[in-house]
Protein backbone atom coordinates (compact mmCIF):
# COMPACT_ATOMS: atom_id res chain seq x y z
CA UNK A 1 0.00 0.00 0.00
CA UNK A 2 1.41 3.33 -1.17
CA UNK A 3 2.05 5.39 2.22
CA UNK A 4 -0.32 9.03 2.37
CA UNK A 5 3.55 10.22 4.55
CA UNK A 6 6.74 9.90 3.15
CA UNK A 7 9.63 11.56 5.10
CA UNK A 8 12.67 14.07 3.42
CA UNK A 9 15.01 10.84 4.22
CA UNK A 10 12.79 8.10 2.00
CA UNK A 11 12.70 10.79 -0.49
CA UNK A 12 16.30 11.29 -1.07
CA UNK A 13 16.10 7.55 -1.04
CA UNK A 14 13.95 6.75 -3.32
CA UNK A 15 14.21 9.99 -5.67
CA UNK A 16 15.16 8.43 -9.00
CA UNK A 17 12.21 6.06 -8.54
CA UNK A 18 9.17 8.20 -8.47
CA UNK A 19 7.88 11.32 -10.14
CA UNK A 20 8.01 14.69 -7.52
CA UNK A 21 5.49 17.66 -7.85
CA UNK A 22 5.53 20.75 -6.21
CA UNK A 23 2.08 22.15 -5.61
CA UNK A 24 3.10 25.23 -4.03
CA UNK A 25 0.24 28.05 -4.55
CA UNK A 26 -0.68 30.91 -2.56
CA UNK A 27 -3.44 32.86 -1.27
CA UNK A 28 -3.98 36.49 -3.38
CA UNK A 29 -3.39 38.21 0.27
CA UNK A 30 0.15 36.56 0.03
CA UNK A 31 2.79 38.25 -1.72
CA UNK A 32 4.30 35.05 -3.21
CA UNK A 33 5.04 33.82 -6.41
CA UNK A 34 4.88 30.38 -6.42
CA UNK A 35 6.22 29.87 -10.10
CA UNK A 36 9.29 32.32 -9.15
CA UNK A 37 9.89 30.45 -6.30
CA UNK A 38 9.96 27.08 -7.94
CA UNK A 39 12.47 28.17 -10.60
CA UNK A 40 14.54 29.50 -8.01
CA UNK A 41 14.54 26.52 -6.03
CA UNK A 42 12.95 23.45 -6.39
CA UNK A 43 13.86 19.56 -5.50
CA UNK A 44 15.85 17.77 -8.46
CA UNK A 45 13.32 16.35 -11.29
CA UNK A 46 10.22 17.99 -9.54
CA UNK A 47 7.75 19.80 -12.00
CA UNK A 48 5.34 22.13 -11.25
CA UNK A 49 1.25 21.29 -10.54
CA UNK A 50 -0.26 24.34 -10.65
CA UNK A 51 -3.85 23.42 -8.96
CA UNK A 52 -4.51 27.42 -10.54
CA UNK A 53 -4.17 25.72 -13.80
CA UNK A 54 -5.12 22.20 -13.63
CA UNK A 55 -8.79 23.66 -13.14
CA UNK A 56 -12.33 24.06 -14.63
CA UNK A 57 -11.90 26.85 -16.97
CA UNK A 58 -14.91 27.58 -17.50
CA UNK A 59 -15.96 27.87 -13.62
CA UNK A 60 -15.93 31.27 -12.22
CA UNK A 61 -14.70 30.20 -9.16
CA UNK A 62 -10.31 30.24 -8.84
CA UNK A 63 -8.89 26.14 -9.15
CA UNK A 64 -12.14 24.30 -8.84
CA UNK A 65 -11.89 20.35 -9.88
CA UNK A 66 -11.70 19.81 -14.02
CA UNK A 67 -13.23 17.18 -16.00
CA UNK A 68 -12.12 13.84 -15.61
CA UNK A 69 -10.65 14.14 -19.33
CA UNK A 70 -8.86 17.77 -18.35
CA UNK A 71 -7.18 16.56 -15.27
CA UNK A 72 -5.97 13.26 -17.71
CA UNK A 73 -4.66 15.56 -20.18
CA UNK A 74 -3.05 17.78 -17.62
CA UNK A 75 -1.27 14.75 -16.26
CA UNK A 76 -0.09 13.07 -19.68
CA UNK A 77 1.56 16.66 -20.16
CA UNK A 78 3.59 16.33 -17.30
CA UNK A 79 4.60 13.01 -17.96
CA UNK A 80 2.42 11.13 -15.76
CA UNK A 81 2.01 7.62 -16.17
CA UNK A 82 -0.51 5.16 -14.67
CA UNK A 83 2.37 3.16 -12.54
CA UNK A 84 3.86 5.94 -11.32
CA UNK A 85 4.53 6.82 -7.80
CA UNK A 86 3.85 10.75 -7.45
CA UNK A 87 5.03 12.55 -4.48
CA UNK A 88 3.50 16.11 -4.09
CA UNK A 89 5.09 18.35 -1.68
CA UNK A 90 5.06 22.63 -1.35
CA UNK A 91 6.48 25.36 0.25
CA UNK A 92 3.83 27.71 1.89
CA UNK A 93 0.95 28.29 4.31
CA UNK A 94 -1.91 26.46 3.20
CA UNK A 95 -0.56 22.69 2.36
CA UNK A 96 -1.49 22.47 -1.33
CA UNK A 97 0.21 19.92 -0.96
CA UNK A 98 -2.75 17.67 -0.12
CA UNK A 99 -5.06 19.45 -3.03
CA UNK A 100 -2.67 17.34 -5.04
CA UNK A 101 -2.84 14.39 -3.40
CA UNK A 102 -6.60 14.69 -3.17
CA UNK A 103 -6.99 15.07 -6.94
CA UNK A 104 -4.68 12.25 -7.86
CA UNK A 105 -6.87 10.11 -6.10
CA UNK A 106 -10.31 11.74 -7.09
CA UNK A 107 -9.20 10.77 -10.66
CA UNK A 108 -8.35 7.50 -9.59
CA UNK A 109 -4.71 7.60 -9.09
CA UNK A 110 -3.52 5.05 -6.15
CA UNK A 111 -0.01 5.44 -6.10
CA UNK A 112 0.21 9.15 -4.36
CA UNK A 113 1.74 10.24 -1.22
CA UNK A 114 3.19 13.97 0.29
CA UNK A 115 6.51 14.93 1.48
CA UNK A 116 5.61 15.50 5.13
CA UNK A 117 6.64 19.21 6.31
CA UNK A 118 7.46 19.95 2.24
CA UNK A 119 9.83 21.62 1.00
CA UNK A 120 11.12 22.53 4.74
CA UNK A 121 11.42 19.29 5.83
CA UNK A 122 13.94 18.52 2.37
CA UNK A 123 15.89 21.80 3.14
CA UNK A 124 16.11 20.26 6.89
CA UNK A 125 18.30 17.09 5.44
CA UNK A 126 19.98 19.24 3.29
CA UNK A 127 18.60 17.79 0.03
CA UNK A 128 19.89 19.15 -2.92
CA UNK A 129 17.99 21.71 -4.71
CA UNK A 130 17.59 22.32 -8.02
CA UNK A 131 17.07 25.65 -10.16
CA UNK A 132 15.40 27.49 -13.52
CA UNK A 133 12.25 25.71 -15.67
CA UNK A 134 11.46 22.08 -15.04
CA UNK A 135 13.09 20.30 -18.67
CA UNK A 136 10.54 18.86 -21.37
CA UNK A 137 8.97 15.52 -20.37
CA UNK A 138 7.77 12.94 -22.67
CA UNK A 139 3.87 12.71 -22.64
CA UNK A 140 2.73 10.16 -20.28
CA UNK A 141 -0.25 7.67 -20.31
CA UNK A 142 -2.50 8.41 -17.60
CA UNK A 143 -5.69 8.20 -17.66
CA UNK A 144 -8.64 9.23 -15.03
CA UNK A 145 -10.08 6.12 -13.48
CA UNK A 146 -12.86 5.80 -10.77
CA UNK A 147 -12.07 7.99 -7.40
CA UNK A 148 -10.15 6.18 -4.62
CA UNK A 149 -11.92 6.35 -0.78
CA UNK A 150 -12.45 10.40 -1.93
CA UNK A 151 -15.16 12.29 -3.36
CA UNK A 152 -16.67 15.42 -4.35
CA UNK A 153 -19.75 17.36 -3.58
CA UNK A 154 -21.25 20.70 -5.54
CA UNK A 155 -23.31 23.64 -3.96
CA UNK A 156 -27.01 22.03 -5.46
CA UNK A 157 -26.34 18.54 -4.03
CA UNK A 158 -24.82 19.74 -0.72
CA UNK A 159 -28.00 22.76 0.01
CA UNK A 160 -30.75 19.52 -0.73
CA UNK A 161 -28.60 17.22 1.88
CA UNK A 162 -29.01 20.34 4.78
CA UNK A 163 -32.43 21.23 3.64
CA UNK A 164 -33.42 17.75 4.22
CA UNK A 165 -31.70 16.48 7.36
CA UNK A 166 -28.98 14.16 5.30
CA UNK A 167 -25.49 16.40 4.97
CA UNK A 168 -24.10 14.49 7.84
CA UNK A 169 -21.14 15.84 9.19
CA UNK A 170 -19.24 18.80 7.85
CA UNK A 171 -16.18 20.45 8.81
CA UNK A 172 -14.95 23.43 8.54
CA UNK A 173 -10.67 23.74 7.87
CA UNK A 174 -10.16 27.73 8.21
CA UNK A 175 -9.18 29.87 10.70
CA UNK A 176 -11.75 30.20 13.66
CA UNK A 177 -12.60 33.76 13.09
CA UNK A 178 -13.16 33.40 8.89
CA UNK A 179 -15.74 30.31 10.95
CA UNK A 180 -17.40 32.92 12.91
CA UNK A 181 -17.55 35.41 10.36
CA UNK A 182 -15.35 37.50 13.18
CA UNK A 183 -12.41 37.82 9.93
CA UNK A 184 -13.06 39.01 5.98
CA UNK A 185 -12.41 36.12 3.54
CA UNK A 186 -9.10 36.17 1.65
CA UNK A 187 -11.13 37.19 -1.54
CA UNK A 188 -12.75 40.46 -2.02
CA UNK A 189 -16.98 39.86 -2.64
CA UNK A 190 -17.13 36.77 -0.48
CA UNK A 191 -19.37 36.43 2.47
CA UNK A 192 -17.96 35.65 5.86
CA UNK A 193 -19.82 33.03 8.29
CA UNK A 194 -19.27 29.20 7.69
CA UNK A 195 -22.13 26.35 6.11
CA UNK A 196 -25.10 26.08 8.85
CA UNK A 197 -24.75 22.63 11.01
CA UNK A 198 -20.50 22.44 9.95
CA UNK A 199 -18.38 22.36 12.84
CA UNK A 200 -14.46 24.08 12.81
CA UNK A 201 -11.62 22.60 13.13
CA UNK A 202 -8.25 24.73 11.69
CA UNK A 203 -6.11 22.77 9.73
CA UNK A 204 -3.01 24.15 11.44
CA UNK A 205 -3.60 22.25 14.28
CA UNK A 206 -3.33 19.27 12.59
CA UNK A 207 0.15 19.97 11.94
CA UNK A 208 3.20 20.49 14.50
CA UNK A 209 5.55 23.08 15.06
CA UNK A 210 7.69 22.17 12.18
CA UNK A 211 4.82 21.59 9.31
CA UNK A 212 5.00 17.66 9.64
CA UNK A 213 1.60 15.99 10.41
CA UNK A 214 0.47 14.83 14.05
CA UNK A 215 0.59 11.21 14.46
CA UNK A 216 -2.96 9.34 14.05
CA UNK A 217 -3.96 9.53 17.74
CA UNK A 218 -3.65 13.35 18.52
CA UNK A 219 -5.65 13.57 15.16
CA UNK A 220 -8.10 11.82 15.90
CA UNK A 221 -8.07 13.22 19.67
CA UNK A 222 -9.36 16.71 17.39
CA UNK A 223 -11.47 15.57 15.85
CA UNK A 224 -13.51 14.32 18.48
CA UNK A 225 -12.93 17.63 20.60
CA UNK A 226 -14.37 19.49 17.42
CA UNK A 227 -17.53 16.82 17.76
CA UNK A 228 -16.30 15.31 14.76
CA UNK A 229 -16.55 11.29 14.96
CA UNK A 230 -13.75 10.38 12.87
CA UNK A 231 -14.80 6.78 12.23
CA UNK A 232 -17.73 8.12 10.25
CA UNK A 233 -18.12 10.35 6.74
CA UNK A 234 -16.98 13.63 7.09
CA UNK A 235 -17.93 16.25 3.89
CA UNK A 236 -14.92 18.96 4.32
CA UNK A 237 -15.33 22.47 3.15
CA UNK A 238 -12.86 25.54 3.42
CA UNK A 239 -12.62 28.67 1.17
CA UNK A 240 -11.87 27.66 -2.12
CA UNK A 241 -11.46 23.87 -1.62
CA UNK A 242 -7.40 23.61 -0.89
CA UNK A 243 -7.38 23.28 2.96
CA UNK A 244 -10.62 20.70 2.85
CA UNK A 245 -8.33 18.24 2.01
CA UNK A 246 -5.17 18.75 4.90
Amino acid sequence: MTPVLVSATWLRHNLSSVRVFDASSHLPTVKRNAAAEFAAAHIPGALRFDIETIADPDHAMPHMVPSPDGFAAAMRDLGLGDDDHVVFYDDCDIRTAARGWWMMRLFGHERVSILDGGLAAWRGIHGTLDSGDSPPVLAGDFTSRPSVGVSVVDFDSLSSRISDGSAGQILDARAAARFAGEAPEPRPGLRAGHIPGSRNLPFSNLLNEDGTWKNNTAIRELFTAAGIDPTAPVTASCGSGVTACV
